[in-house]
């Protein structure tokens, strides 16, 4: 049974003191590509290392987080043209809005996130939207670059049944982690009425912990209660949504 984790940051400072310990740990619970999301700059370096460390298994994005878009945005943009510029990443993100931590930058998240989705479709590129607080303003936006070069997942959806067939008219598939174990998750009352064709799984590892760890620290191996979880929902054996949803994963990343 191969598993894919479509959005793990196995970079963060959370993972310091057992970085390599944790990998192997969803190496052996069988989850074998893991896909690893840019926040900004600072942290090129550790993704690159990680490449370097276990190049069958990550595969990197590059983009700028929209909380990470601050009045150095136009230079972190800069960054990630040069860098799609000088090698292969497999996806664009994660980029998008999020307005439950800052309302006043939204005009110029709006900006990185166009210019970004633009970016992806130069490069024939998937993006990965980050959307929190936003789903309105995210739309927004995909209605003006709405176009058949215009694909990649919405990364951790947590939004209505409604917004979940707008997100996949947008030609995007449906990023499922954690929230779907959570009691008070509610998409898991919907989720059965949206064809498994559009769903991918993801732990967003450090964040967002499954049930039973739910407030712990995440990491890549716990996408197995996602996975089961699902495997309920959709009536499904494991084998059968693993197998299921890495493929729709290569059908985004075209790997």
């Amino acid at each position: 049974m191969i598993v894919t984790d479509t959005h793990t940051h196995l970079y963060s400072e959370a993972f310091n003191e057992d970085r390599k310990q944790m990998i192997e740990r969803a190496l052996e619970a069988g989850v074998s590509r893991f896909f690893i999301p840019a926040i900004d700059s600072t942290y090129t370096d550790s993704m690159l290392q990680l490449e370097k460390d276990f190049p069958k298994n990550v595969f990197l994005m590059m983009g700028l987080h929209p909380t990470h878009v601050k009045e150095n945005y136009e230079e972190e943009l800069m960054h990630v043209e040069e860098m799609l510029a000088m090698r292969k990443f497999y996806a664009v993100g994660e980029i998008g809005i999020d307005l439950y931590w800052d309302k006043s930058t939204l005009d110029i998240q709006k900006k990185a996130f166009k210019h970004q989705i633009q970016l992806a479709k130069k490069y024939g590129l998937p993006i990965v939207i980050h959307c929190r607080e936003a789903f309105d303003e995210i739309f927004e936006v995909l209605e003006t670059e709405k176009d058949e070069d215009l694909y990649g997942i919405f990364h951790c959806f947590t939004g209505t049944l409604e917004q979940a067939h707008q997100a996949i008219s947008y030609n995007l598939k449906l990023g499922i982690g954690g929230v779907a174990t959570f009691k008070n998750g509610k998409i898991d009352q919907f989720l059965n009425q949206i064809d498994l064709k559009h769903i991918v799984l993801e732990t967003d590892s450090p964040y967002l912990a499954p049930v039973p760890f739910r407030g712990k620290r995440n990491e890549s191996a716990y996408i197995i209660k996602v996975l089961e979880k699902l495997a309920s929902i959709y009536n499904v054996s494991l084998e059968e949504l693993a197998a299921i949803t890495t493929e729709n994963s290569k059908e985004v990343f075209k790997i």
